[in-house]
């Protein structure tokens, strides 16, 4: 509810999100179409990858067993300049209210872990004028650098680890401490990525109307 009214100050602001499923299990989207990740059950914007990802849980529901995936959020319109540069850094700010959420193991900000694989002169993005506005070359910061905006696209990346209540026998200890083996009863969802996608959005939305909140009363203007 919170992240609704949000996203609503955002768009008055000129600031769009969209959150979506990236993967599910191994199964990436090489392809994004925002119009149609309304379209199939997994909010993905690969309808190929759709249709592998259904296909991929059918067998893992077989298995009694359950898959993980990745949630992308896109966030555009942000000004640069939201943000500070060590106590409130605006990807650090994402980071802990992504990680709140329930499942999430891992953030990424732009190119995220890839970043450790690069060089200086591949992961630095370059600006230049366009239309007289300053506009970057590349964006592997992910639209953040130094805790600040910088006027790009932000993309943030939440990890959702694989539904833990599965059908499959799995040790545990009685609170006697003796060892021994559960299987849990009922139904319970293969993957829950999914409906995850609106709770990244909405905990992205409102970590960034504080931010921008905080910058407004910053200034005297």
């Amino acid at each position: 509810a919170a992240g609704a009214i949000a996203a609503k100050i955002l768009k008055e602001l000129g600031i769009t999100l969209q959150a979506y499923t990236s993967s599910i299990g191994p199964i990436s989207c090489h392809s994004y179409h925002p119009e149609i990740i309304r379209e199939n059950a997994f909010y993905m914007p690969d309808m190929v990858a759709a249709e592998k990802a259904a296909q991929y849980l059918e067998q893992c529901m077989k298995e009694e067993d359950s898959a993980g995936g990745v949630i992308e959020c896109r966030i555009n319109g942000v000004p640069a300049g939201i943000g500070d540069p060590v106590f409130g850094k605006l990807d650090a700010a994402f980071a802990q209210a992504l990680m709140s959420i329930g499942a999430v193991k891992a953030v990424e900000v732009g190119d995220g872990v890839k970043v450790s694989t690069l060089k200086g002169s591949t992961s630095n993005d370059g600006f230049h004028m366009e239309n007289g506005k300053i506009v970057k070359t590349t964006n592997h910061s992910g639209g953040i650098l130094g805790g600040i905006s910088d006027g790009g696209e932000i993309l943030l990346r939440a990890h959702i680890k694989p539904t833990p209540s599965i059908a499959q026998p799995q040790n545990t200890v009685t609170c006697t401490g003796e060892n021994i083996s559960i299987e849990i009863k009922g139904r319970h969802d293969p993957v829950i990525v999914p409906r995850a996608v609106v709770v990244v959005e909405s905990m992205a939305a409102i970590t960034l109307v504080d931010a921008m909140f905080t910058n407004m009363s910053a200034r005297m203007s």
